[in-house]
């Protein structure tokens, strides 16, 4: 790195609901879809392979009135890919549960924050949280409010 140059950020994890929306093909979906899509493209994100599996699961899920067919899934997950993806392992869980201790929230949202917290984030955008909240220097956004 050049001297005085300053390495990139990471400030914003995406929860599954964003890459939901950003992939509706549900009409009264269209606002939401285009705010998801202004962050997608919009700057330095990352993700968890939490939230690239439940995607591809709630996606792909045969009640989906929008339901992807496998191949099409694939392809946005395949450039999703560019983002960096928290991997989990067991520090990684450790640190769910112990969110989940101290706050009580749903055990997948904590390791959604987990996630965020372990890539640097400090603001995850998702709408199955309490808009405003912080969790260990991570404030939780609704993007579609």
């Amino acid at each position: 790195m050049e001297r005085g140059a300053r390495a990139a950020v990471l400030t914003a994890f995406l929860d599954t609901n964003v890459l939901l929306y950003a992939v509706s093909r549900v009409p009264e979906d269209a606002e939401k879809r285009e705010r998801a899509w202004t962050l997608i493209e919009g700057g330095d994100l990352a993700l968890s392979l939490q939230v690239l599996q439940e995607f591809y699961y709630q996606a792909t899920r045969p009640s989906r009135t929008d339901r992807l067919i496998h191949e099409e899934a694939m392809e946005f997950l395949d450039k999703w890919r560019r983002f960096p993806v928290q991997e989990t392992n067991l520090a990684l869980l450790d640190a769910g549960f112990e969110i989940q201790r101290r706050h009580k929230f749903n055990f997948w949202d904590c390791m959604i924050l987990a996630a965020a917290r372990a890539q640097g984030c400090d603001l995850l955008w998702t709408e199955d949280m309490d808009d405003g909240g912080v969790v260990d220097g991570v404030r939780i956004a609704d993007p579609f409010r």
